[in-house]
């Protein structure tokens, strides 16, 4: 795997190695050494998949508190996805700031998304589906999130988002102001 930090700190895209021959290929998704070299001890508890059937489809942006923070390794393993994060945390050095990255099925590419990080991914073609691994159970009552709208944010969604559940779409304005 090769591991390139991106501008919030303590996140990390993640590039698969294969190995390929006549058959195909093969790749180590995850590995607690290499993980742990590059500082990463995140301990994964929980296995998701998400699946979404129209581009423009926005999941996010999820964060737990205290004492449920999770991170993240994300990935899309069917069609494309803008992933993206934004830094919660009042004394990271990165505090306010977003980064996007594009997860393909082709590239193979991850993220890994630090606690204290709000999380959210925007389907680029219909049915597209990411899986992840998260370091903590989803624990309901520590389930907070910010608005992927949030000009606070400054996420710049490379397409239009065109389907958003509702509860994503009520989350706070960071400056107090919205539904």
């Amino acid at each position: 795997m090769k591991f390139k930090s991106t501008p919030v700190a303590g996140s990390w895209v993640i590039s698969l190695d294969r190995i390929g021959d006549d058959r195909g290929h093969f790749a180590r998704a995850y590995c607690h050494k290499e993980f742990e070299t590059q500082g990463i001890r995140a301990s994964f508890v929980q296995s998701n998949t998400s699946f979404s059937r129209e581009a423009g489809t926005l999941r996010g942006l999820h964060y737990q508190t205290a004492p449920a923070e999770e991170a993240k390794l994300v990935r899309c393993i069917r069609g494309a996805i803008f992933d993206a994060i934004f830094d919660m945390r009042p004394n990271s050095p990165t505090y306010l700031q977003s980064f996007g990255i594009e997860l393909t099925a082709e590239n193979t590419k991850m993220l890994y998304v630090p606690e204290g990080c709000a999380h959210g991914y925007l389907t680029m073609i219909p049915d597209s589906e990411a899986f992840y691994m998260s370091s903590a159970f989803y624990t309901p009552e520590c389930e907070r999130g910010v608005r992927y709208d949030d000009p606070a944010v400054g996420i710049d969604w490379p397409v239009p988002v065109n389907v958003v559940s509702e509860k994503d779409g009520r989350w706070p304005l960071l400056n107090g102001v919205g539904s």
